[in-house]
């Protein structure tokens, strides 16, 4: 069993700005990094702008990333960082800004970077002292080592690497209160498939399971009562919060599986939000799982009390009713896509082959 996690992670209501002066501690300038009306809509860019202040550390805003970010938008946040002499980065927002942060992190140290180099982790310095600030409740990337950036040729691909881990991260859940419901739905998929994704990975530890294990118990519940219409309340939604860091601490350790990989599909050519998109191929992940693992799917139900068939009638009533349609020989055309070498395709169960990815994918594009 291996476990590296070299983050500080503080939690809990007005963490930003009752712990500004931790933020001292990694120079005198800073970029910020969010997007476009979500953090400053719950409050958080406020505390983040309140905090440096009060702190004497000047800021300059980069506002420029939007949802699947991409590579082009971290060069020129790395380009902005740099002319503005950045000590450090915070990122805040949801999932799209905190993994560009990471990014633009690295082009700040490397300004000259281009895009294939920093896909290949190739970089002379360090980058700058990376801060992350959440304000939704499922990508976990507040404590991950990822960065998920779209390429220049429309795909989405991960950055990985020990350097890309948040030096401090905050996480107040009442960030999260202004999320309409579609996104509140769609991240908490995101974390429920983190979980279970990493719970059947082949990686997977007892400490990876146990973080993987709680977070579903506390995500399940709770997705049920969103699916029912119920408006999460401060209880709730600081649930949803805390399964979410506890399925991106377990995705550290073990990566995530196939409904990843396969899911970036649909965000990249059919606009479907990141946790649905995964989220729709979660179910045959599961029953492909269960087939080729049934030690795991024992130890599945004893650890979590559930059974696959309340996941599966959950997501039924979570994602939206999308119709796609591909013929046979399109889903053919689709497999080279995802050789047996992938990584998130070699940590599924069993022998996750391009026949067996065609299943997935015949799971959601009926013709």
């Amino acid at each position: 069993m291996q476990f590296y996690m070299p983050f500080r992670l503080i939690t809990g209501n007005n963490v930003v700005r009752s712990n500004g002066a931790a933020l001292s501690a990694f120079g005198r300038r800073c970029l910020i990094v969010t997007g476009g009306s979500s953090a400053k809509t719950c409050g958080a860019l406020d505390d983040v702008t309140a905090a440096l202040s009060e702190q004497n550390i000047a800021y300059t805003v980069y506002d420029g990333i939007r949802q699947n970010p991409t590579m082009a938008s971290c060069l020129a946040g790395g380009q902005i960082g740099a002319d503005f002499c950045a000590d450090f980065v915070v990122g805040v927002g949801g999932g799209s800004p905190l993994d560009a942060a990471k990014v633009i992190a690295v082009c700040i140290a490397n300004p000259e970077a281009a895009e294939d180099a920093l896909y290949r982790l190739e970089w002379a310095n360090r980058p700058v002292p990376i801060v992350l600030v959440g304000t939704t409740a499922g990508t976990g990337s507040e404590v991950t080592s990822v960065a998920v950036i779209t390429n220049s040729e429309g795909r989405k691909r991960s950055v990985r690497g020990n350097d890309l881990y948040a030096a401090l991260s905050f996480g107040d859940p009442r960030y999260t209160a202004t999320m309409p419901h579609a996104v509140t739905a769609s991240t908490g998929v995101d974390a429920l498939c983190h979980c279970a994704e990493s719970f059947w990975s082949k990686p997977a530890s007892d400490v990876s399971r146990a973080l993987a294990t709680e977070g579903i118990r506390l995500l399940v519940p709770a997705l049920e009562q969103v699916a029912s219409g119920i408006t999460p309340d401060a209880q709730m939604r600081e649930s949803l919060y805390s399964a979410s860091i506890l399925g991106g601490m377990a995705i550290s350790v073990t990566g995530t599986c196939a409904p990843h990989t396969i899911g970036y599909l649909l965000s990249e050519q059919y606009g479907v939000p990141h946790g649905f998109a995964c989220a729709c191929f979660l179910t045959a992940f599961l029953r492909h799982s269960e087939a080729a693992a049934p030690e795991v799917a024992s130890l599945f139900r004893a650890k979590t009390g559930m059974d696959i068939a309340r996941i599966e009638s959950l997501l039924q009533k979570l994602l939206p009713p999308y119709h796609f349609h591909l013929s046979d020989a399109e889903l053919d055309a689709l497999l080279p896509r995802w050789p047996l070498t992938v990584p998130n395709l070699a940590k599924t169960p069993g022998t996750c082959d391009s026949a067996v990815v065609k299943t997935f994918l015949r799971s959601v594009f009926a013709e």
